[in-house]
């Protein structure tokens, strides 16, 4: 046990004290202000800098936004905004463009006149990326003149200085992240492309640009990609639906702009049995909803309820039709514009003024009203669906108790083929989901009893992307993964609503083997988490192992790989006198073929494994990626593969 010296409290004094000047609390404290110094505050940089851009075009001043990723992994961001001021600040006794970038809470977005309404509310975005970046170059073309400045960690290295003249006019910022914050700092191509595109359904009009010269296509040039929409939100829903049945033909557009506060909304409806609402604030992603979708859901339900009930549709229903029932298959997406929104905290998930509902509440069911007077053939195929939505529920509640009832008589026991951990603390404690029996033995045996729990799973789960609620409670495998975590649907507010009073892991670790099979059975997994469980992944709590491709052995030598480029280098190693067919390769086709004591040494000891957690980074883009690959429409997943696959080849 380390020693440690006692403070005297009698020396405790104002020299203990420490004061964080100008960036210096940024670096200090990153994840205050990005929300942590992994792979998402990585990204969440360039967000900062593009949200700038975004709000030129907001106020209407930019059209055109461009974002480079260098071989570097440094990123450019360019618009042909106003470009940042560079004239003398009267207070600072600076020049703009330098306050902007090194004082926090400084901006034109605490200026009504200047910004309407932003989505780099906070002011510490373009700030707070300086300070993380080992090098940060600010270009700024304005009235006929090229400005440049640039910092090092935050610190200005010469006064913003004029280096020619111009005929164009922007901004634009190139910067490197610090490798000493970031755990991860190289840039996911599609995380960013998801990213921009969205932003472009959300702003019609403006082009977006992505180039990644990391990465050639076959005829020499970069990756790259242009995003462009005319339609807007509208395109934005055929968009998320384009790999599902649709029931009515065309979206539903709402639109209220002459107000306090401006709304949009567009909205259609799917045969699938998923609700998937995504909402934004001033372009921002609000990922936890809030008020904005408390008015919509409210308006929605008691608009097409009041329609269903004049239409005599519900007259011979026996049962009680519900909120969830109205959002069943629908797909919508919510854009408001607040000018003064409060977020909880500076990443902005979930959107607070109370003053919002009413407003989007009063402009949803004002014009939803209308569009059903005017579309009664659709207004009956929606009711059709919410009816057979709240029978379908109806059913699910039933097996639900049915199942819960049964745990209960059961003396609550868990499921037989669970091998439980000795500790209680679920924040300790993980529950690995094994695929097949023979590599759950394994695991088993080779597990730390303690804290690590085994579920083998036979065979591939239920498709629940095709499948009504109900259908789930009888699925052996799901009521197994169900009773294991301690986790319930259905609260007194809420008959979907995921209970997690008891849940028994703060760690699910998804261990399937490393071939087709194991990538299907893992999506089929990830799909019930995303569909039905989602809040276990945005705490957190859901991970995927990744056991090894290969083992090499030499003698005595023995090394594990965990990827094709890992066991060509790892032979040349270990090759003698140059020699790789005195190297050994076992290429292991699946988890069973691992003894215990090797499935611990490479993917269940904590000290070594390596477990990649499950984030979402767009809820909408993964909507869409999970009903492509397990929704009915081929076509779209065969385009997916074939532009995704390296090693496939797909016959036609």
């Amino acid at each position: 046990m380390s020693e440690e010296k006692a403070i005297n409290p009698e020396e405790y004094g104002a020299s203990n004290i420490q004061v964080l000047e100008g960036l210096e609390a940024v670096r200090k404290r990153p994840a205050m202000y990005i929300g942590d110094v992994g792979i998402k505050g990585l990204h969440h940089l360039i967000w900062e800098v593009v949200d700038n851009s975004i709000d030129e075009a907001l106020a209407g001043h930019c059209d055109t936004i461009k974002v480079t990723i260098h071989e570097d992994n440094s990123i450019t961001v360019e618009d042909n905004g106003r470009g940042i001021p560079t004239d003398m600040h009267p207070k600072e006794k600076k020049s703009a463009l330098e306050v902007v970038l090194t004082v926090l809470h400084a901006g034109g977005k605490f200026d009504k006149d200047t910004y309407k309404v932003s989505g780099g509310l906070h002011g510490v975005g373009v700030s707070c990326v300086n300070a993380l970046s080992t090098d940060l170059k600010a270009t700024v073309h304005r009235n006929g003149v090229i400005f440049e400045q640039e910092f090092k960690i935050g610190v200005p290295q010469y006064p913003a200085r004029e280096i020619g003249k111009t005929d164009k006019r922007g901004t634009i910022i190139h910067f490197k992240p610090d490798s000493s914050i970031f755990a991860i700092t190289e840039f996911k191509y599609e995380t960013i492309a998801n990213r921009l595109r969205e932003m472009s359904f959300l702003n019609a009009g403006i082009r977006i640009y992505l180039k990644d010269l990391r990465e050639l296509e076959d005829d020499g040039s970069p990756k790259s990609d242009e995003f462009y929409s005319e339609g807007g939100l509208v395109e934005f829903v055929k968009y998320l639906d384009e790999t599902r049945e649709k029931i009515i033909e065309e979206p539903i557009y709402i639109e209220a702009l002459n107000q306090e506060v401006p709304v949009q909304v567009a909205m259609n409806y799917n045969s699938s049995y998923a609700e998937n609402v995504v909402s934004y604030v001033n372009t921002i992603n609000t990922y936890e909803g809030g008020s904005h979708v408390t008015g919509f859901r409210r308006a929605l339900t008691r608009t097409l309820k009041s329609y269903a009930d004049k239409s005599g549709m519900l007259e011979k229903l026996k049962i009680e039709v519900s909120g969830d029932d109205f959002r069943e298959g629908l797909t919508a997406v919510i854009s408001v514009k607040v000018a003064e929104p409060q977020f909880e905290g500076q990443t902005k998930t979930k959107l607070g003024n109370s003053d919002v509902v009413g407003a989007v509440d009063s402009a949803v069911s004002e014009v939803l009203q209308i569009w059903l007077e005017e579309h009664p053939r659709e207004a009956k195929i929606i009711v059709g669906k919410v009816i057979l939505a709240a029978q379908a529920r109806h059913a699910a509640r039933k097996a639900r108790e049915m199942v819960q009832r049964k745990n209960v008589l059961g003396g609550g026991g868990l499921p037989g083929k669970l091998a439980d951990c000795a500790n209680s603390d679920p924040t300790v404690c993980e529950l690995y989901l094994v695929e097949g029996d023979s590599a759950g033995g394994s695991a088993k045996q080779g597990r730390d009893r303690d804290f690590q729990a085994i579920l083998p799973l036979k065979g591939k789960i239920l498709n629940v992307e095709k499948a009504h609620e109900h259908k789930i409670y009888d699925n052996e495998e799901i009521k197994n993964i169900l009773t294991a975590l301690g986790v319930k649907f259905g609260t007194a507010q809420d008959d979907k609503e995921l209970d997690m009073s008891g849940l028994r892991y703060h760690k699910i670790i998804i261990m399937t083997d490393a071939d087709i099979d194991g990538s299907h059975i893992r999506t089929l997994i990830l799909t019930l988490f995303f569909r039905y469980m989602r809040p276990l992944i945005e705490r957190g709590y859901v991970y995927i192992a990744l056991p090894p491709l290969y083992l090499l052995k030499r003698g005595k030598d023995e090394r594990y790989c965990w990827t094709e480029e890992e066991r060509k280098l790892l032979t040349a190693e270990m090759a003698k006198d140059g020699r790789e067919d005195s190297v050994g390769v076992q290429r292991y086709k699946g988890l069973g073929e691992m003894n215990p004591e090797q499935l611990w040494t490479t993917t269940m000891d904590p000290n070594v494994r390596t477990i990649k957690q499950v984030n979402i980074d767009s809820a909408a883009e993964a909507d869409h990626l999970f009903s492509m690959l397990m929704g009915d429409e081929v076509a779209p997943r065969r385009d997916f593969i074939e532009r995704n696959a390296k090693y496939a080849k797909i016959d036609t």
